[in-house]
């Protein structure tokens, strides 16, 4: 999928001027300009109460893909179900969107800015499948460069979220990063570590100017 070029955006992300805590602002707009360059700088959007926040975590949440945890069961599931890309973004989503799931946030406008972000090339979707094909779980996220910054997963079956997980390391390889944005006991489980704001800023920085994996173009 070729990624279109997006206009800039009116809207400054400078970490400099961010304050000493998770959420960094309040407002702007999900236009494709500013998602990209919210990404670029280290920031991503997730609303609460009605009102549009940016966040960078003061501990963000990645994964190095080498070091990424499987263990024997896991491997067992992996054998078990298939992993496409980008087939059922929209699917995906609306999964990930569930107003069922416990925290659910990602509301209508969200929905229709990474949706839009898909069409440009730069959202994407690792999609996991049962054998006969349907599909029981996967996450969605944007490709800057060689940073993924995942933004949720599912599952409907057992272990379908962490071999979605599986696939997209396979994807972005050894030289990329995925943000997971926070870390959580479940994804600590599989190999998602803390980095401080500043070291997060510092690596992304070359990442974010690098050439995306090949199938991501």
């Amino acid at each position: 999928m070729t990624r279109a070029a997006l206009p800039p955006t009116p809207w400054l992300f400078d970490p400099e001027g961010w304050p000493a805590e998770d959420c960094i602002a309040v407002g702007a707009d999900l236009e494709p300009g500013t998602l990209l360059e919210a990404y670029r700088q280290g920031a991503f959007p997730m609303p609460h109460d009605g009102m549009l926040l940016w966040w960078s975590p003061m501990q963000r949440g990645v994964l190095v893909p080498s070091e990424l945890r499987v263990s024997r069961s896991l491997a067992r599931s992996r054998r078990r179900f298939s992993v496409t890309i980008d087939e059922s973004f929209e699917e995906v989503i609306d999964a990930c969107a569930d107003p069922s799931r416990p925290g659910a946030w990602i509301d209508s406008s969200i929905r229709e800015a990474y949706v839009r972000m898909h069409h440009l090339g730069w959202a994407h979707s690792i999609e996991v499948r049962d054998a006969e094909g349907q599909l029981v779980g996967g996450l969605y996220g944007l490709s800057v460069g060689r940073l993924f910054a995942g933004e949720s997963m599912f599952h409907w079956a057992s272990d379908a979220s962490k071999v979605a997980l599986m696939g997209l390391v396979e994807v972005v390889g050894d030289e990329g990063l995925i943000d997971t944005q926070w870390r959580t006991e479940h994804l600590a489980s599989l190999g998602v570590t803390e980095w401080p704001r500043d070291r997060y800023l510092r690596e992304i920085a070359t990442l974010v100017d690098s050439e995306p994996p090949t199938i991501w173009g």
